[in-house]
């Protein structure tokens, strides 16, 4: 059976952050201890109910990726056994599977956004004016069009409760520079092209995702937080996509379209969420976990 944790407490580890899933502590030399808990957010709210074994699964997943792709970017893991770091008398059980010890970096203050398809607020942004992030886009497309190549969509880093925002490159080189700012977009399409491809192989489209990005003591860029999971990336089925319409996805989409039919205003507090709803996402998420890395839940 999965464990659930909605919220970790580690007894003597000081937190330094909670995000809208992870917990993160501080450990000695430089090192943080990073929780993948089961909350779930849609529209960058934090949803009361957790999904039961979802953390658990976003490790399995990003582990796998970061171990896929450490020859074209390096990350944040150390390798150190997670036991080893964890406080006395605490239930080991329960954070086995969905936590990692990693370097401590200096974030970079931006979603690095990859997308290969039109969808979410990148189909309203086209909507509006037929581009996105100051990128022209093609005229006629459909929703859930593939585009004619990846493009490097930036975001807004927003806090908890606040929603990110589209930005268009300039606003990336205003904010860290502009070598470091074609470092990111660089390493981020290269990411999302050999995952969309491996994806592809394996029946899923790997619509867009978003990754995260820091510098270590040296300087050095490292992509950081959680890499390809149905958290930060649109997953969907091969064999039922087709334009025109949002696609059945692995993904929490399955919660945003719930959320979409009721009368809600995308502020906190988040309303509750039904079992069908839970278990179907779980179902989700556990699907692709298997048909992607050929693992079953932890």
């Amino acid at each position: 059976m999965p464990t659930t944790l909605h919220s970790s407490e580690l007894r003597g580890l000081e937190r330094i952050h909670q995000g809208k899933v992870r917990d993160v502590y501080a450990l000695p030399d430089h090192r943080l201890l990073m929780v993948a808990t089961d909350r779930l957010s849609a529209f960058d709210v934090v949803l009361p109910d957790p999904i039961p074994g979802k953390g658990e699964m976003l490790c399995q997943m990003s582990n796998f990726w970061f171990a896929r792709t450490e020859h074209l970017m390096p990350n944040h893991l150390t390798g150190v056994d997670v036991e080893s770091v964890l406080p006395a008398g605490t239930d080991a059980a329960l954070y086995r599977h969905r936590s990692v010890v990693t370097r401590r970096l200096k974030p970079l203050p931006v979603e690095a956004i990859a997308r290969g398809y039109l969808i979410g607020s990148g189909w309203k942004d086209y909507q509006r004016n037929g581009m996105l992030c100051g990128i022209a886009l093609p005229a006629g497309l459909q929703q859930a069009a593939r585009l004619p190549e990846p493009i490097f969509t930036p975001s807004t880093k927003a806090a908890v409760g606040d929603h990110d925002e589209n930005v268009p490159f300039d606003a990336v080189v205003a904010a860290i520079g502009a070598e470091l700012a074609e470092q990111v977009r660089e390493a981020t399409l290269r990411i999302y092209r050999f995952a969309a491809e491996f994806a592809l192989e394996r029946g899923i489209i790997i619509a867009d995702t978003k990754l995260e990005f820091g510098l270590d003591e040296d300087g050095t860029l490292r992509v950081m937080d959680e890499m390809l999971t149905p958290d930060s990336s649109r997953f969907w089925p091969l064999d039922s996509y087709r334009e025109g319409i949002s696609p059945p996805s692995y993904d929490k989409q399955f919660v945003r379209d719930y959320l979409e039919t009721l009368d809600w205003d995308k502020t906190a507090p988040g309303p509750r969420i039904p079992d069908r709803v839970i278990d179907g996402t779980r179902a989700r998420y556990a699907e692709a976990l298997l048909r992607l890395t050929g693992q079953q839940p932890a």
